[in-house]
């Protein structure tokens, strides 16, 4: 059965649902990692009394749209069109969820399509060095993989694996959230009953700088630079400190990277923070992309801005503008109905009540830098360096890497 809950948006002409089901890349098993992206590819390639092409063509004569994604905690699948069109439109969620085709013909080419994904992947520096990073962060964890999987799993996956996943998937739990009342109306009322957890799982680590250290070599004249380590769950009263250091370091150009590493300095191509919402330990890294002549200097100043997190004071002053940029950042997220459902329908899966009181504005007013400061020392002490760039380079770096870190 799912869950049902009613977000209403007024002014409004168009209708969305979207549905989260529990379990994504994190329920991929050992040897079949890209499994559940595979399935929910499939899943949206044909139901009962539609095949691929009459889905699609039903959708888009409507003028609506038909999307998917694959996280590592769930997976969404939403429908989007014009309230005149909706609620025709709508059964096909529940026929998509309870009645796919799953063609042995459309998973060959779901499979050849991600298999492309994979490879596109692994042209981008960027992509390289993250997953070398949540490796050595995150061990045998489920969030040390990608979503999509890799190559030689997605090769090994069979049809006959597909149609036992979703046996699997059929007992999930699953939520759906809409601003249309009318399918709506007999929505839960639970929302009181969800609170925010105080109990925190830390990650403790006593691990030397080189196992905390990972380096890919290419012949690019770029280096990537990704540093950081795992943090704490959505639910963790943890979660507003680190929103407010995020702020503090990559929101707009008064943000603390922006000045450092392109104002005053000039030397890197891309640079910001990476926090994503989890269920589990989210990821907190800062990363970098400069270019070789400045890869030595980047780091440099990266570690001494790295080691002022861990033992000065952020400003009052400062603190202050990050928690303004901080409100304001969500009050722009606001502006989009899409954005708002999929991110209150993440947080109903997180065990969250989803309404803008959750972005407590009080509640960040109260954190001072010393809570920031109690938080980098916990979590960022031993963080772990992922590098991705010329191989000369990436020993000197690693050489300051073991002396500093």
């Amino acid at each position: 059965m799912i869950k049902r809950y009613f977000q209403n948006h007024l002014n409004r002409n168009f209708s969305i649902a979207i549905i989260w089901i529990n379990g994504g890349s994190n329920f991929d098993a050992d040897g079949k990692k890209g499994i559940n992206k595979v399935l929910c590819s499939l899943l949206t390639k044909g139901c009962e009394g539609f095949e691929n092409l009459e889905l699609s063509d039903f959708i888009e004569s409507h003028g609506a749209e038909l999307n998917h994604e694959v996280f590592e905690d769930g997976m969404f699948i939403s429908l989007k069109s014009l309230d005149a069109h909706f609620n025709k439109l709508f059964p096909l969620l529940d026929l998509i969820i309870s009645k796919p085709l799953l063609s042995e013909g459309q998973f060959q080419i779901v499979k050849k399509s991600i298999l492309n994904a994979i490879k596109k992947d692994k042209e981008n520096p960027f992509n390289i060095s993250f997953e070398k990073w949540r490796k050595i962060v995150y061990s045998h964890h489920p969030y040390a993989f990608n979503c999509i999987g890799y190559e030689k799993d997605v090769l090994s996956i069979r049809y006959s694996d597909v149609v036992s996943e979703y046996k699997d998937f059929n007992c999930r739990e699953k939520y759906l959230i809409s601003n249309n009342l009318e399918i709506t109306e007999n929505c839960s009322k639970d929302f009181d009953k969800i609170k925010f957890t105080k109990k925190i799982n830390s990650p403790t680590y006593n691990l030397s700088p080189e196992s905390r250290f990972v380096s890919s070599h290419n012949k690019l004249n770029q280096l990537i630079i990704m540093l950081g380590n795992q943090t704490c769950s959505r639910k963790s009263i943890e979660y507003w400190p680190l929103k407010i250091l995020e702020s503090h370091l990559s929101f707009g150009m008064s943000s603390i990277l922006f000045k450092l590493f392109r104002e005053k300095n000039g030397l890197t191509y891309d640079v910001g923070v990476f926090n994503p919402i989890r269920k589990e330990n989210a990821p907190f890294l800062i990363y970098l992309s400069v270019s070789n002549k400045n890869a030595i200097i980047t780091f440099d100043l990266l570690s001494k801005l790295w080691k002022e997190l861990l033992f000065s004071l952020i400003s009052d002053k400062e603190i202050f503008l990050a928690k303004e940029k901080l409100k304001s950042a969500f009050l722009i997220s606001n502006q989009s109905l899409d954005e708002i459902l999929q991110r209150d329908l993440q947080l109903i899966s997180c065990g969250i009540y989803p309404s803008s009181k959750n972005y407590s504005f009080k509640e960040i007013e109260a954190i001072s830098p010393k809570d920031i400061q109690k938080l980098t020392n916990k979590y960022f002490a031993k963080p772990f360096l992922s590098i991705t760039g010329d191989e000369k380079i990436c020993n000197e770096i690693k050489n300051k890497w073991i002396n500093n870190f």
